[in-house]
């Protein structure tokens, strides 16, 4: 019991760390800067920020949200992606029964990743190819190593159909209908379903489309967007994998058993 509080309290703490290097991606990534230089700055002032007051979560109350330097307010999205990172790292160990199983680092990583393109994909509407191609290319990997680990090819096969169940057929439509359906989006799904199998991949991303579909009408009715506004639809796409990596095969079951 002891060793289940205390290494997931690590785990919670190395997602609120991994978090603040989110933070860090999501704001350099789309400026076409380095992730490892120069050290964390004030994007108002550009003062260097000292290691006491880049501590994940802590430093953003003690400041009080505010730059020690130049004063001007932090947003308020930085405790919240760390916080949310901490929180998904924690379910992620308890989904795979507080084990150090071959799966837990390849969720770790699709959770660190879906964090970052849904806040990019949110502020710029785009999902960068810097973040797809790379993750697209350590998910096979990594997945291939799960298999080699179960001795079960099964694995590795489940996530090639994943890649590809949902990223094709949508970047099919990418290029026949540009304005209509994302090449990023495409990416995002190939990504995901590597790592989820083709099973989870369709529950995810039915989902996404449920929750892009509710929240596009919720706008619409509130005059925030009209019938032809641009929704960035990587969050919804993200939001469903999330969703299918803890519940995917049972809500599957579940659908299987109405037939």
């Amino acid at each position: 019991m002891f060793n289940k509080v205390y290494f997931s309290v690590v785990v919670f703490l190395f997602g609120l760390v991994v978090g603040s290097f989110d933070n860090v991606a999501i704001y350099r990534i789309p400026e076409g800067k380095s992730l490892w230089a120069p050290r964390s700055f004030c994007p108002k002032c550009g003062t260097t920020i000292a290691w006491y007051d880049n501590i994940p979560m802590v430093s953003y109350l003690l400041l009080r949200g505010r730059c020690r330097h130049c004063s001007e307010s932090i947003s308020w999205r930085y405790p919240l992606v760390e916080l949310v990172s901490g929180l998904l790292f924690l379910a992620v160990f308890a989904k795979v029964d507080f084990q150090w199983t071959a799966e837990f680092l390849p969720y770790l990583f699709m959770v660190t990743v879906l964090i970052i393109v849904s806040a990019i994909d949110l502020q710029r509407q785009i999902i960068p190819n810097k973040v797809m191609y790379p993750s697209i290319v350590v998910a096979l990997a990594a997945m291939g190593i799960v298999s080699l680990v179960r001795g079960d090819y099964h694995i590795v096969v489940d996530s090639l159909i994943g890649f590809a169940v949902i990223a094709i057929p949508w970047a099919l439509l990418a290029l026949v209908f540009p304005r209509g359906f994302g090449m990023g989006d495409a990416k995002l799904a190939a990504f995901t379903g590597t790592i989820l199998g083709w099973r989870s991949e369709l529950v995810g991303f039915f989902i996404g489309i449920a929750l892009g579909a509710v929240i596009g009408v919720i706008l619409m009715a509130a005059g925030k967007k009209g019938r032809k506004s641009r929704i960035p639809f990587g969050p919804f796409l993200a939001a469903g994998a999330l969703i299918a990596l803890f519940w995917g095969q049972t809500i599957w079951d579940a659908y299987l058993g109405l037939f």
